[in-house]
Parts: C-alpha cells; structure tokens; sequence
C-alpha cells in the first residue's frame, strides 16, 4: 500500500504534525504549521532535482559548489493547497505557479474543475501537486490526470495528511506519481473526511467560504 508513498516520520515533522491536528491551534498559528510542514515535506520529497556545478570564490580560496538548474512548477490544488506554496517557494530557487481549482459536491463526493490555469505543454516539467489533505483522492487525481495528459515528464504529490483509501485511489490511477506527506491516517468519516485528521484545511487556512 504505502510503494511510491514516502512518509516523513522525522520528530520534529511530527512534533508539528500535533499541533496541525490540534482543534485548539488559532488560525494563524495553524498557517505557520502549514508553512512549516509544507518545507520539511518537500524538502525530504524532492532530492533528484538537476543540479550543475559552479566554481565561487570564499574569502580564503576556490570551491566547487552545485547549484539547482531547474526550474519546479508547483500545483495547488485550490482553495487549501495555497497553504503549502509561500514554503517550498522559499525552499526552492526556482519555481512557478499554475493553480487548478476542484469543486467538490458534497452529496456524491465528486470533483468538478472550474478553475484551469496549466501551461497547454508540459513537456519536459517537473511538476509538484499541492494539496493538504489526500482524502478520498478525487481531487488529487484529477489534477494529476490534467498535468500528465500534458505531458509533464516528471510529476509529483505533496501533502501532509493522507488517508489508507485516498493513498490506494490514488496510487491505483497514478501509479508512476509518488506522494509525500507527514502521516497516513486509517479511514474517512462519511463526508470524505479524514478521521482523524484535522479537520476542513481550507477552512481552518482562510475561514469559512462564502456564499457559491
């Protein structure tokens, strides 16, 4: 179940995993874990980026260093996966942004896309998918289905908490596509809530979403 899947099981991932579960974490405080987390993931996720080699100069002699010579296009899946950019934006020289926005229906736990804003060609990118919550594994599939139909050669999943069924769903659809994330939880609650996981991320980011 877990092939293709990397669990960052470091204790300081952990120790900010409990406060992202935490129903007491104040909004801001959640952000900042959000943050924080979002950089330990990827930065345990994201190890065979291109490099080059550059010769600098120290106050006392000559080095040969290497420097990332590739530049990442990272995916949020809108509205929670905003959450996780600011951070591995931070952690990663070069990047870009391309947001894909799923709606979710509440009754038959389907997404639709209403928001599309992927380069057409994707040929040769490195692409890293954003999403907080690996839940049912709709969402993630479906923006996955959008970047590789556009031929991404190098396509990735980033989130913090994942769930047995999202993570079998996923991998089933996507086999070639590892996810990362800081824990995988047993089950989902009857609204495709991650049990126990934290909650709606998106609201606990950005407050309740208004009217449609």
């Amino acid at each position: 179940m877990t092939a293709g899947v990397l669990v960052a099981e470091h204790p300081v991932v952990q120790h900010r995993l409990a406060a992202l579960r935490d129903e007491t974490t104040e909004p801001s405080a959640f952000r900042q874990v959000v943050h924080d987390l979002s950089a330990l993931v990827a930065y345990e996720a994201i190890q065979d980026l291109a490099t080059e080699q550059v010769a600098v100069r120290t106050p006392v002699g000559a080095a040969k260093c290497m420097r990332i010579a590739e530049t990442v296009l990272l995916v949020p899946i809108l509205r929670a996966g905003l959450g996780m950019v600011p951070a591995i934006q931070e952690l990663l020289p070069y990047t870009e942004v391309a947001h894909v926005g799923l709606r979710r229906d509440e009754s038959t736990l389907r997404s639709e896309v209403y928001l599309d804003r992927l380069p057409r060609d994707l040929a040769g990118r490195r692409v890293v998918v954003c999403d907080p919550m690996l839940a049912t594994g709709g969402s993630l599939v479906q923006a996955c289905d959008l970047v590789v139909s556009r031929g991404a050669s190098h396509v990735q999943a980033l989130c913090l908490i994942a769930s047995v069924p999202g993570i079998e769903r996923f991998r089933a659809s996507h086999p070639d596509v590892p996810v990362a994330c800081a824990v995988i939880d047993p089950e989902l609650d009857g609204r495709g809530f991650i049990i126990p996981g934290l909650g709606d991320a998106g609201d606990r980011l950005f407050g309740p979403p208004g009217l449609p």
